[in-house]
């Protein structure tokens, strides 16, 4: 799997944030698998 970095200010952080939690919670309310988007946040978070 290639790793892609890429550079963010604060505001698309946020935004990135945001819409991958509304697409979870999306998937969620259709019972539907929310593993990669888990992954993809913890990522996010983990390495802010």
């Amino acid at each position: 799997m290639k790793k892609i970095k890429l550079k963010v200010n604060k505001l698309e952080y946020g935004l990135l944030v945001n819409g991958l939690v509304e697409l979870r919670n999306k998937l969620l309310r259709e019972k539907e698998d929310t593993t990669p988007i888990d992954e993809l946040l913890l990522k996010l978070v983990d390495n802010k």
